[in-house]
């Protein structure tokens, strides 16, 4: 825990080892893809991880206030240029438009709407910089684009930045009633081969089922779990102990959010009735654990590292089946083709899953009681 006076300040230990952790302040946070920066000591000395942890926070404080003093300069140079171009008064600065996006359309909306847009923008931010709206133009969206190619993000994740940027310019010409185009809209990106999911089959599935429970430790428990819930790994990974009620007449999971874990949308919160190996991990991680966290090896900093998760398991996956192209998302697939198999109503295979519903009739009413779901996903394990 960070803070605590069994460690020095703006430090935590894991396994022994020291980490170094601290908030990032809220004028910074669009320049950052998270709420806190970590970073591992490399010491179990308490008296080098004073040093080092000190050393890191005044290394950062003196960071954000050069960060600070540069805004400063720039906001006080385009004061001086508004005196001599009245005309750009009237444009908002990106940082403005996102305000402004967030207030209005960011109204009933879940955390992981302000996340995302905060992420896309802040993005903008640090590869084009901060400029009223007017000031960008299509050679910065192409900068963009390289510079996110570059960090090796996928196409598709390029895409949803790209969207948000575009969504929340559009809306402050809209609002404003500026007279200026959106130079983010039409930048080329090029599209990406659409992978095809492999699930498992009925032998893999089982043979998989069978080694967690000979190896039975909380990594084995994490894939048994999804193998019968059809969980998502970030929901899984995120769990805490509370969300597994083994005391209900159907034993169920509750996938929630949380502030260390947000949801995919809002169709992913849902309960889940616990049967087979997904059952029996549940009450290996209930009866074990003495962390508020089901898998507290995954969570650091107050944020869950579900990446961390998937590069282990999906190596383990491989090796344990042979099959190269199975991966913990598999497991998601299986689920579906499991629930059709055995005919279940495709609203409640939607339901189990956490897949937004399609049909606007699905959404009337309360939907399917818990002892409903609970039926048919023993007919999963049969």
């Amino acid at each position: 825990m960070v803070g605590t006076n069994l460690n020095p300040k703006y430090t935590y230990t894991k396994r022994g080892v020291y980490y170094f952790s601290k908030a990032i302040p809220s004028d910074m946070q669009l320049l950052y893809d998270k709420p806190r920066l970590t970073k591992c000591l490399r010491t179990k000395s308490k008296d080098q991880a004073r040093i080092a942890a000190n050393s890191l926070a005044a290394q950062l404080d003196q960071y954000w206030s050069g960060l600070r003093l540069q805004t400063q300069t720039k906001e006080f140079e385009a004061q001086l240029l508004l005196k001599l171009n009245p005309r750009a008064s009237g444009f908002p600065t990106i940082e403005e438009a996102l305000a402004q996006y967030l207030a209005v359309k960011g109204k009933d909306k879940g955390e992981l709407f302000f996340t995302h847009t905060k992420r896309s923008i802040g993005y903008l931010s640090r590869y084009c910089g901060s400029r009223q709206l007017d000031k960008y133009s299509s050679s910065d969206a192409a900068k963009l684009r390289d510079a996110l190619i570059k960090q090796g993000l996928r196409s598709s994740s390029i895409q949803r930045n790209f969207s948000g940027v575009k969504a929340v310019v559009n809306f402050a010409i809209l609002e404003n009633g500026l007279d200026c185009k959106n130079p983010f809209s039409g930048v080329y990106i090029a599209a990406e081969k659409n992978i095809k999911r492999i699930p498992f089959t009925s032998d893999e599935l089982r043979g998989i089922q069978k080694t967690c429970k000979t190896i039975n430790d909380d990594i084995r428990w994490l894939v048994a779990l999804i193998s019968d819930t059809g969980m998502r790994l970030s929901e899984a990974v995120g769990l805490l102990r509370t969300d597994i009620d083994l005391h209900h007449a159907t034993p169920h999971v509750i996938v929630q959010v949380h502030t260390h874990r947000s949801l995919k949308n809002q169709g992913s919160v849902r309960k889940i009735p616990l049967v087979g190996s997904a059952l029996w991990a549940s009450h290996r991680l209930v009866s074990t654990s003495s962390s508020e966290f089901c898998f507290p090896r995954y969570i650091e900093g107050g944020v869950c590292k579900s990446n961390s998760a998937s590069a282990a398991i999906n190596k383990w996956i491989k090796v344990t089946t042979s099959n190269q192209s199975l991966v913990i998302h598999s497991f998601r697939h299986s689920f579906r083709d499991r629930l059709r198999a055995i005919e279940a109503p495709t609203e409640m295979i939607d339901r189990l899953g956490g897949w937004t519903n399609g049909a606007i009739g699905q959404r009337y009413g309360d939907g399917y009681q818990l002892e409903q779901l609970h039926s048919w996903m023993e007919k999963l394990i049969r």
